[in-house]
């Protein structure tokens, strides 16, 4: 993620220095615990925190652990790992249901932390899983926060409870007992109540939630917070504890480009496990937290499970087997290369993605450089396609691009790159479903591979002679590995006749009928 960039920078800069080494002694201890200190206060981690990270750090890579390892270097950094996930909470924290619905879930933070925008995350999120969530309108302060909560709940498909105006009218406290009637009435298994918060921590604010708390006795009490907040996050995050109390923290703006110091240092210092990330604008961009996998994350070893999570989310088994049979049977249509890149597209950002795979950091340029509008125009191209056109590319000729270029707002150009690059992954795509090794464009054949039965054709060799006769001649010295017009190989004839024995490449009277023949003339 964004917000963990330079920390991750810095950490893997620090451990690349270990690798070298066979032993590590306590200098070279010192010296990355000294730069992992750096990077984290940098971070805008809490000093506490970091005090207490470091020397634990320090005395596991003292110990026997570490100097009877194989790998050093590994050691420290597995150890740095666990410790990063102690501090992040140690292990996942999942929402705890009423054994009586409806569940009550309360949001409590700054303004401007999310708050609204995340109610509507978390309430589609719980509708995928079955639920049926009501979103309550409890900030009655800021200007238009009824207005936004009732847009969020129509964007998540999720009914909005809100029978004040808000803009300072009505009581918070009243609406947040008439929602639980209401919820009970109407069959609602959640209810999310959405609070008010102030720019800074303030006695009203503190006050008015507290008495919406006791009036409805939530089930959860959801802290929000910023990711991006720095060092104030930790006493924001006293203040709220210490004014409401909260059983979980949720990390908002988790994808800006801020130092992250508030994921690392909350739950640690709080005692109270963030439960949930919010990593984008859309309301898909939203996910439990996982502090192991958060941990790999930092360290650049990436997050294989949450991809493989957000791929089975999108992708339809049923659909995803027909593609892989069309590619297998040589079926794969542009049509069918739409529908793979809409699905893609509903995992949410590319980047994001892309930025999960182990040793991210080795391309995190290309990912800054990636154009997500890309896939916008790759399909506004095929759409502006016919049916036929998409089936049979083939079919397009030089009027049909321009009128598709036309179309979709694009050039010749762009048409062709993309009809072109089709052809390539299908290909790869019908190699790689036979079981064997794709050629990538620019790479030579992999030794050993199998390439779909075959392996790629070498290019023939062969004379450029204009006399017919000669050009034949050369073609069949060629065969046998000798240099046309000079000497025949070291032994046995030119045409596998056996002949001389070497001497000065003369060609035998067995060999010139063999070649007369060869020509035509015998």
């Amino acid at each position: 993620m964004a917000t963990f960039g330079t920390l991750s920078d810095r950490l893997a800069d620090t451990f690349k220095n270990l690798r070298n080494k066979g032993k590590l002694s306590p200098a070279d201890v010192d010296g990355t615990v000294r730069e992992i200190r750096r990077a984290l206060l940098d971070a805008d981690v809490a000093f506490d925190v970091v005090k207490a990270f470091t020397n634990t750090v320090r005395d596991r890579a003292l110990g026997d652990e570490v100097s009877k390892a194989l790998n050093p270097a590994q050691q420290v950094v597995q150890i740095v790992n666990e410790e990063l996930i102690e501090i992040l909470g140690g292990r996942q924290r999942r929402l705890e249901f009423a054994k009586n619905p409806p569940t009550v879930i309360m949001l409590a933070g700054l303004q401007g932390a999310g708050k609204t925008t995340l109610a509507g995350k978390l309430a589609k999120w719980l509708a995928k899983d079955g639920h049926t969530p009501l979103l309550v309108a409890c900030d009655l302060q800021r200007p238009n926060a009824v207005q936004q909560l009732q847009v969020v709940g129509e964007q998540a498909g999720a009914a909005v409870f809100a029978p004040e105006p808000g803009n300072g009218v009505g009581d918070p406290v009243k609406v947040a007992k008439q929602a639980m009637k209401f919820a009970r009435d109407k069959v609602y298994d959640t209810v999310i109540i959405d609070t008010a918060g102030r720019l800074g921590v303030d006695a009203g604010m503190m006050k008015q939630a507290a008495n919406i708390r006791k009036a409805v006795d939530p089930d959860e009490v959801l802290f929000v917070i910023d990711a991006m907040i720095g060092q104030d996050a930790v006493a924001t995050a006293k203040a709220f504890q210490a004014g409401v109390d909260f059983t979980g923290v949720v990390l908002s703006k988790l994808d800006g480009d801020a130092r992250g110091g508030a994921a690392l240092s909350v739950a640690s210092v709080t005692g109270r496990p963030i439960m949930f990330a919010s990593t984008g604008e859309t309301l898909d961009a939203f996910e439990p937290f996982h502090p192991d996998r958060m941990a790999s994350r930092i360290l650049d070893l990436g997050d294989i499970l949450s991809l493989i999570e957000q791929a089975q989310g999108a992708f339809d088994e049923a659909e995803a087997r027909a593609v892989a049979e069309k590619i297998a049977t040589d079926n794969f249509t542009l049509d069918d290369f739409l529908k793979q890149m809409q699905q893609l597209r509903k995992m949410g950002s590319i980047k994001g993605m892309l930025g999960m795979l182990p040793g991210a950091k080795g391309m995190r340029e290309q990912l800054e450089n990636f154009d997500e509008r890309e896939i916008v125009r790759t399909e506004a191209i095929i759409q502006s396609m016919t049916p036929q056109e998409r089936a049979l590319p083939k079919l397009l000729n030089g009027s049909r691009r321009l009128r598709i270029a036309r179309g979709s707002g694009m050039t010749v150009t762009d048409v062709n790159q993309l009809v072109q690059r089709f052809e390539q992954a299908s290909k790869m795509m019908k190699t790689v479903a036979k079981g064997g090794v794709p050629q990538v464009p620019g790479m030579g054949p992999i030794p050993g591979a199998s390439y779909g039965g075959k392996r790629p054709a070498a290019k023939k060799k062969g004379s450029k002679a204009g006399n017919p006769a000669k050009r034949a001649a050369q073609n069949a010295a060629l065969a046998t590995g000798a240099k046309p017009g000079g000497a025949a190989p070291a032994s046995g004839s030119g045409f596998g006749l056996g002949g001389a024995p070497a001497g000065d490449g003369a060609p035998s009277a067995e060999e010139m009928a063999s070649l007369q023949k060869f020509l035509g003339r015998g």
